[in-house]
Parts: structure tokens; sequence; C-alpha cells
């Protein structure tokens, strides 16, 4: 699902000047949204004097850059899979993010704040009747988000083992999720179907036989692989793990901090955690650093002594992309999307990503031999074929790139 970064280089980004005119409220009259967010864009809204305020919608959430901090306002939403819709349900929200944030962020989350209405007008923190809450956070440096470092050819493996020792004892931490190996399976298909079905809607235009190999040899994986995913489950390999573990996320500080866990859903964070990793790898190689995703992969499943097979971290990456490209087509389905040009050219590097790993998925099974391969066998060729099709060749680098060193989904 999209995604949001208090941080991270935003799809809209606007700068206001101080003003100093308040905006007045009334009891009997709550503030709207739109009331709040002209509020908060102003730089005579905090208490610490700011020379201005940097302003970024999301899918989700308002944030306000302000000075060293960062504010955040969570939208009145609701969806399948969060409700922001009350006062009372936003402050959880706020809460959770708090919370769960700080398990690898701990000096990044600061506070959550009230945002309260007076007859002088909205204060943050102030007394007055509470009509909204802020998540309070340090601001970081985007310059130095391993997002950054990989647009800028920057990486170095030393900075990459920092992240790993991070996430090794992370994941060694991390609360066991119980869960049947018949739920963990159900969830697979129910995803696998779920994608299969928004990517092939003919009103995105996207290649539809591409589409159907991918899920053809997602499905078949599911089917000839039961007992390994099963195997993840009863040794208790499914963690409450951070949901979103992407390269914009990660500053490459000392100490390392990783910021925006999917904290509104907990079942978006019960994950293997080479679940994750598979996500951080198919990003890094869309950004163009292959490299890292590898790298990470090898030493981490070396610390954590996990017998993780090729075969499985490849379909985690596959199913990675082939969710990726149905959140960034699934943004056309919003009343006014934002750059709609950009995400169904998104939505197709996702796709090739999810191609290449398919194919490879399939060459591995091969070699085994025996069952596992039995209904693999259609799908190879023709899936590379549509793959090089689809990528255009020389264009094919630039596209996987697309949203590079900016918002590619948010929340």
């Amino acid at each position: 699902m999209a995604r949001k970064s208090a941080f991270a280089k935003p799809e809209m980004s606007v700068r206001l000047a101080p003003d100093t005119r308040g905006f007045s409220t009334t009891d009997a009259e709550a503030p709207t949204l739109e009331q709040k967010v002209e509020f908060l864009s102003r730089s005579a809204a905090y208490l610490e004097p700011v020379a201005d305020v940097i302003r970024r919608e999301t899918h989700m959430s308002w944030v306000f850059l302000a000075g060293d901090k960062v504010y955040k306002l969570k939208k009145p939403v609701r969806f399948s899979y969060l409700d922001f819709s009350t006062l009372e349900r936003r402050k959880t929200a706020c809460l959770a993010e708090l919370s769960l944030n700080r398990r690898l962020a701990p000096n990044v989350y600061l506070d959550i704040t009230p945002l309260t209405s007076t007859p002088r007008g909205l204060s943050i923190g102030g007394g007055g009747m509470i009509v909204d809450w802020l998540v309070v956070m340090q601001r970081l440096d985007e310059s130095q988000t391993l997002e950054h470092a990989i647009l800028e050819d920057r990486v170095e493996p030393w900075q990459i083992d920092r992240l790993i020792n991070t996430l090794a004892q992370f994941y060694r931490r991390a609360t066991r999720v119980p869960l049947s190996p018949a739920a963990h399976l159900r969830d697979w298909q129910q995803s696998r179907l779920y994608n299969r079905r928004v990517l092939l809607d003919p009103r995105f235009g996207l290649p539809a036989g591409l589409i159907t190999r991918v899920d053809s040899v997602q499905r078949r994986f599911l089917s000839s692989q039961r007992k390994l995913l099963a195997q993840r489950v009863q040794t208790r390999r499914i963690v409450d793990g951070h949901g979103d573990l992407r390269p914009e996320h990660i500053w490459l500080g000392d100490p390392v901090r990783i910021i925006d866990c999917l904290e509104f859903n907990p079942r978006l964070r019960m994950v293997d955690p080479f679940d994750e990793i598979a996500f951080l790898s198919l990003e890094c190689e869309r950004l163009g650093a292959a490299w890292v995703g590898k790298y990470v992969q090898r030493r981490l499943a070396r610390v954590l002594r996990d017998g993780l097979t090729k075969e499985l971290f490849l379909f985690y990456r596959c199913h990675r992309a082939t969710l990726r490209a149905r959140l960034a087509i699934a943004h056309l389905l919003e009343p006014d999307p934002r750059t709609p040009k950009k995400w169904p050219r998104l939505a197709r590097a996702y796709l090739r990503l999810a191609a290449a790993d398919a194919t490879r998925i399939e060459r591995r099974l091969k070699k085994r031999g025996g069952r596992q391969a039995i209904g693999l066998r259609a799908a190879g060729g023709s899936l590379r074929r549509e793959a090089v099709r689809q990528a255009g060749c020389r264009s094919c680098r630039a596209e996987v790139r697309v949203g590079a060193g900016k918002r590619a989904l948010h929340r």
C-alpha cells in the first residue's frame, strides 16, 4: 500500500513565508482539515521561532517541516487497511507511531501534542478544546538517507555493515507473531489474487500477458512450496517488523535510524524478516544499486543463521514488485490523482522487475528437477521475451529508476 515519509523528498512541497495573521475558531464550530493545514503552514503557529515552514501532503497525512522539528497531522480518512476517521482513532494512531518507530529511531520520534482551539484561534499544545493530534519529530538531514547515497553513488560497504548490524539486533528482539501455516498460506494467495485483479483492470492498459505470466509463476510457487512457507511459520520466523523497509526511510549515520514503520495496521507488519529484506533489495535495484540488496541479504542470513533458500527470497522479491506495481497504478483510482502520468510508468518498471525475478525462480526450480518444476515450464521463455519487449532495450534502466529521488509511493 502507499506510504508517507516526514523526511524523504515529497510528491509536493510548498514553502511559505512567515505570516503572523491569526486564525480564529469557536467551540461551536470545529475547524476543518483545510483550516488546520492553513494554520500549521504559518511560521507564527510554532512555539519556537521558525523562519519558514515547508508543508508536504501525503496519502494519509500533512507534514510540516518547521525549523529543526517535523509535525505530522493525520487526515480524517478511512480505508480498508486503516481508520483515522475520529479524533480518538487519530490519537491512538499517533501514540502507536511514536511507540513503534522508537524501536529503530528512538531519538527521532519525540512526542505527540494536541492541536487545540480557543476563542483566540488554533494553538499547538495550548489550552482549549483538543481538535486534533500531532506527532512531533526531530528533523533529519535528507541528504543522509540510503536513497540519496545510492543516487549519488557514494554508498560504502562499511555503511551497509552498520545497517546490517542494526537490522540484526532489531529482528532478534522483534516480537514473534503466532500464526497458523494455513492462515499464512491463505494470506499469500489472497494478496496474489488482489494484485492480479487490480493490475489486469483494462482501464490501466498494463501488459496483460506479462502480468498473467508473473502471476502464474507466483501461483505455482505457492503450490509447490507450501511446505517451505509453512516451515517459516512453524520455526517462528514471522515477526512484528517494520513493514516498509525502503532506502528513503533509512539514515546511514551513527547510529543508523530507520523511520516510518507501518504503525496503522499490525497485520501489515507481520512479516518474515527476509520478506522485508527482499523489499529493500528490490528498491535498491530499482534505484541502480542491486549490489546493496545482495550484500544485505547474504550478510544478514549469515548473522541470523537463517537457512533461507534463494528461491524463497526471489519469490519475496517478485511478490513485492507486483505489490508495488499494484499500489502505483491504484493512484489512478483516486478522484484527482497527482502526477497521473507517473504511475503507469512506475507500475511497468516494477512489473519488469517482477518478470525478471519470476524467470529466475523458474530456472532455479527447474535445476532442482522433479515435481517442483511441474507446471512452471510454460512461462519461462515467454516471460523473458515479454519483459524485454516491454522494457524497450536502452530505456529499461531509465524506466526502472522512475521516481528515484522522489516519493515513488506515499501514504
